[in-house]
């Protein structure tokens, strides 16, 4: 569950960031860039902040049941 969650929040954040970027201002890329490069580090390093996150706001993590 915390997966999707997590990865629903960086698709939108990026969706978010696009449509700024197009009707507000060019500058809004850059949280586009930054969401991508923590995807990056988080594949990597496997540690995630937005998983932290979720798991101090109380969601947890079904491990049983095809998810």
């Amino acid at each position: 569950m915390i997966n999707r969650i997590i990865r629903a929040i960086a698709g939108s954040f990026i969706l978010i960031s696009l449509l700024l970027a197009v009707y507000v201002d060019q500058n809004w890329l850059w949280f586009t860039a930054f969401v991508g490069a923590n995807l990056l580090q988080s594949s990597i390093t496997r540690w995630c902040l937005m998983e932290d996150i979720l798991r101090k706001l109380g969601v947890q993590d079904n491990k049983c049941c095809n998810q």
